[in-house]
């Protein structure tokens, strides 16, 4: 049984996320500038089996695709040429941003870290994971 990757998109940065090998629980990976994601993620397959990629889906209030989506679906194809037989899933990332600042701040984190937007990155993707995992869990039960 491989992990799951959680991606958070974005232009300039992508955080990552992982999971246990058991896949039970998300922990922060890394963040990355965007052109570096397809080599780390080669590198790091050559240690670690890849199950899934989930990359986050943004959408606003209203339910409509963020403007970034056509990005993410770019960069969705590069990963399935990239990565041909692991499978790419999506899961809903509406407020991560703002959930991954409030957890920063209930966990104590001085104004300086929560202004490290790479740090919000990954544990945006985090939650994405998280979420995602909790979602297939509730299915199962």
């Amino acid at each position: 049984m491989g992990v799951l990757i959680g991606i958070d998109y974005g232009k300039k940065r992508i955080g990552l996320a992982h999971t246990d090998p058991k896949q039970i629980i998300a922990s922060g990976l890394c963040t990355l500038s965007t052109r570096e994601v397809i080599k780390f993620l080669s590198d790091y397959m050559n240690h670690t089996p890849i199950e899934k990629f989930v990359v986050g889906q943004p959408k606003q209030k209203d339910g409509n695709y963020s403007g970034v989506e056509n990005d993410i679906l770019i960069f969705i194809k590069e990963l399935q040429k990239n990565f041909s037989t692991i499978p790419v899933l999506r899961q809903d990332e509406r407020f991560t941003s703002k959930i991954a600042l409030k957890s920063l701040i209930e966990a104590g984190a001085n104004k300086k870290t929560r202004k490290n937007k790479a740090l919000v990155d990954q544990v945006s993707a985090t939650l994405i994971l998280q979420s995602f995992l909790e979602s297939i869990s509730k299915t199962l039960i």
